[in-house]
């Protein structure tokens, strides 16, 4: 999973920060992907883990250094995505690897949507039914083949891979027992709870 930092401008107003120039990518594992239904995990060695609601591409086929106009060609489509962070760790480390790199941490679901406009669509996160986070795709900084075509000239993309989008503003905390619910139209709902390790 390439996730991209700092990619909505009303996130970027929220926490204080100038907009990045280019994208700013980091990485996440496989063992941190969990599907809807599956329990997100608060690890011990953090005291504040944050929800992200965001839009997912699903990359369809190998694309090395492909040029901006072609992107679309390499999505396979798009699902919701919920980028788990640790806060407290991300503040400490100031690179992002320990603090999205837990087990469970790179929620997404429910399925892949294929026929989708990726460009102004709706999102919303929700924990415990409450409306937490509401934007819409056309705050992105660096839209999704702009993405796709920048991650390709760093690493070659596989099918199956994922770019994240970066988050809205309204980010916020989970504790164990909550229900986090990532929505956005068009392609449907990520529900996920949230525990503690046992």
């Amino acid at each position: 999973v390439v996730g991209i930092g700092l990619n909505y401008r009303d996130h970027a107003g929220e926490v204080g920060l100038e907009l990045p120039e280019d994208p700013m990518l980091f990485l996440m594992p496989d063992t941190a992907v969990i599907g809807p239904g599956r329990t997100i995990r608060l690890p011990e060695m953090s005291e504040w883990v944050d929800y992200e609601g965001e839009l997912a591409i699903v990359i369809g086929r190998p694309a090395f250094r492909i040029e901006k106009a072609a992107a679309e060609d390499y999505i396979l489509g798009h699902t919701c995505f919920n980028d788990v962070t640790a806060r407290d760790l991300q503040i400490k480390d100031v690179q992002f690897t320990r603090s999205k790199s837990f087990d469970t941490f790179a929620p997404m679901g429910p399925w892949i949507v294929t026929d989708i406009d990726p460009g102004s669509l709706d999102i919303e996160t929700y924990v415990n039914g409450e409306r937490k986070q509401c934007s819409n795709t056309r705050q992105l900084v660096f839209g999704p083949f702009h993405r796709v075509h920048f991650v390709s000239w760093v690493m070659t993309l596989y099918p199956g891979d994922v770019i994240a989008s970066g988050t809205p503003a309204g980010i916020g905390p989970l504790k164990g027992g909550d229900r986090v619910e990532i929505r956005i139209r068009g392609i449907g709902s990520l529900i996920n709870e949230v525990a503690s390790w046992e």
